[in-house]
């Protein structure tokens, strides 16, 4: 890790914190058509990306792209709305940039949420998946270079990258409201084309259950720096490649919003029990 790039993640911490002087407990990372959690946040102070230092602007139309910092179940939590993507030009490091200011803020915990395409066939349009396990298809790993033992271990373990506690609990909860959740492998893809067929197979022969362009990157760089992680997908298109339906992006955000309120729901609760 660059001095440069140390530097730059000191002087967006130092901003923030001069903006808003208190240490929240908990991150968030809102997903493709689910920013409607940020709803249930008590806003104390909104940040837009674009004010702070070196921090990246989100060029996706569904992303918003700013900070909101206030209370959610009790705990002092920063969201945020908007996030970055290998397709959209950043790099790895440039897409996981907020995580480690998040950490050096005090975040100790990172939810994260996005939309998926189903490759278990058992899966439906709109159900939940709580991620167990990943597969990195990204086409660099964002620890790639200098290493600083300042921000983590060199080769950090990620035989548990998404935190079992954590997982148990949102499972018990969506059990308990009645909410059709599954659990399962999510593979991350550069993007921003959809797959063909072919690479559909192959994506399930891997053992991949859920199919996205973003999360690993963070979830990466989360574990790295010691915190623990939950991570939830919605399933907005089904990737059969024997009965393969055209899709677009008007319906994978339709399907987001319609699956919302039940991961909002879900992540409220997991956030009071934490």
């Amino acid at each position: 890790m660059s001095l440069q790039y140390k530097e730059a993640l000191r002087e967006a911490r130092t901003y923030i914190q001069k903006q808003y002087p208190d240490k929240p407990e908990i991150g968030i990372i809102l997903g493709t058509g689910l920013g409607g959690l940020a709803k249930e946040i008590v806003e104390e102070k909104v940040i837009p990306y674009n004010f702070i230092p070196h921090f990246p602007i989100s060029t996706v139309e569904s992303h918003f792209g700013k900070l909101i910092f206030g209370t959610l179940g009790g705990k002092k939590v920063v969201a945020m709305q908007g996030r970055f993507h290998f397709y959209e030009g950043y790099s790895p490091r440039e897409i996981t940039f907020p995580v480690r200011v998040l950490r050096m803020l005090g975040v100790e915990t990172l939810l994260i949420s996005n939309a998926g395409g189903g490759l278990d066939l058992t899966y439906q349009n709109g159900d939940l998946v709580i991620i167990e396990d990943h597969i990195n298809l990204q086409p660099e790993n964002p620890l790639r270079g200098i290493s600083d033992p300042e921000f983590g271990p060199r080769f950090p373990d990620m035989s548990e990258p998404y935190d079992l506690e954590l997982n148990r609990r949102a499972q018990e909860i969506a059990d308990q409201k009645g909410y059709r959740v599954h659990q399962g492998v999510y593979v991350s893809v550069p993007g921003p084309s959809l797959e063909t067929r072919a690479e559909y197979r192959y994506l399930k022969m891997i053992g991949a259950d859920v199919v996205g362009m973003s999360t690993v990157p963070e979830v990466i760089v989360a574990n790295q720096m010691g915190m623990r992680v939950c991570t939830v997908s919605v399933i907005t298109d089904m990737c059969d490649p024997d009965n393969l339906q055209k899709i677009s992006i008007e319906h994978i955000l339709a399907t987001a919003a319609e699956a919302e309120p039940r991961l909002t729901d879900i992540m409220v609760e997991l956030i009071k029990g934490l």
